[in-house]
């Protein structure tokens, strides 16, 4: 367990830092003040913890500051920690024993989300678990992204399944549950397009995917991940919301928080749309992918140690 929150703690690093440099170390050997607190609320903001969120942050932390103005900012960073656990109360996605062989999930997203290395490093971890596992390449329209799951899928030991850049993604899928279901495959992880420039034919093609899939298993896909960039801050809300829309996500994933200091955009994801969150990218490499823990993010982000994990 250590090993898990000190993935999480160096994984948060920089939006720890944005809050505690803002607030001058005030969770740390310090008493609570007045001018503290307002330095708070801009870190809070400034993290892209959003509105409801550091309210109810700042409003815990000054009601027990007003019952005892000897608050220590550990004390404080414990409060922001536990509103963040409560905000949070459901969000963790888990993924069940697949009821259907081979369980589909389909890996959504804008290009420069991390979708496409992190529909590898969850096809490895599922693996890891024992699990046989297909990768489609169905983001056809982007030559290097066959070329990267490809290179991926070599190096992990992972069967996948390709055509041509400019293929048809939806003859791929195709061709990709065939053989995962003649190969008694767990999962198949199918990754695809993410030209959102074009997002009429972006959601066309998806559909078309899906359609596809639903020929062979008409409850197919029965996960649809979206893969969002956690340095986008608040403006990951908005594309989540398209995507959602338009194919009714089941979970998400939440890439690149080890280089931000907006780590707190994924509160405001789930009070919106209440999607859970099933893996968050820490890293590049494939164990950086972790599987989402309320009480170690909310522990990660106000800078605690482990010693109650």
């Amino acid at each position: 367990m250590f090993g898990l929150f000190k993935k999480f703690k160096d994984g948060f690093a920089k939006t720890v830092k944005a809050i505690s440099d803002q607030t001058a170390g005030i969770f740390f050997g310090k008493r609570i003040d007045a001018d503290s607190l307002e330095e708070l609320e801009e870190a809070l903001y400034t993290a892209d913890f959003g509105v409801e969120t550091t309210a109810e942050i700042l409003a815990e932390i000054r009601k027990a500051y007003t019952a005892d103005e000897t608050l220590q900012g550990r004390q404080a960073a414990e409060i922001g920690a536990a509103v963040l656990t409560r905000v949070l109360a459901g969000a963790e996605g888990a993924l069940p024993p697949p009821a259907t062989k081979p369980t589909v999930i389909a890996m959504i997203g804008v290009n420069g989300s991390g979708k496409t290395t992190t529909a590898a490093k969850l096809a490895w971890r599922l693996k890891g678990d024992g699990q046989m596992v297909t990768l489609a390449a169905c983001d056809t329209f982007r030559a290097a992204a066959v070329e990267q799951l490809k290179s991926w899928a070599t190096k992990l030991d992972i069967e996948v399944i390709a055509s041509h850049p400019g293929a048809d993604a939806a003859a791929v899928a195709f061709d990709a549950w065939q053989a995962a279901k003649a190969r008694g495959r767990d999962y198949l992880i199918v990754d695809t397009a993410g030209r959102l420039h074009t997002k009429g034919h972006l959601m066309d093609e998806l559909a078309k995917i899906r359609r596809v899939l639903q020929k062979h298993d008409p409850s197919a896909p029965q996960h649809r991940w979206l893969v969002v960039d956690g340095s986008l801050g608040t403006n990951s809300i908005e594309q989540a919301k398209v995507f959602h829309e338009s194919f009714g996500l089941t979970g998400l994933v939440v890439t690149k928080l080890d280089g931000t200091s907006r780590g707190g955009a994924l509160v405001g994801i789930w009070r919106q749309l209440k999607i859970p969150i099933y893996f968050l990218g820490l890293g590049e490499q494939a164990e950086d992918l972790q599987p989402f823990s309320v009480e170690n993010y909310a522990k990660a982000v106000f800078g605690l140690d482990d010693q109650k994990v």
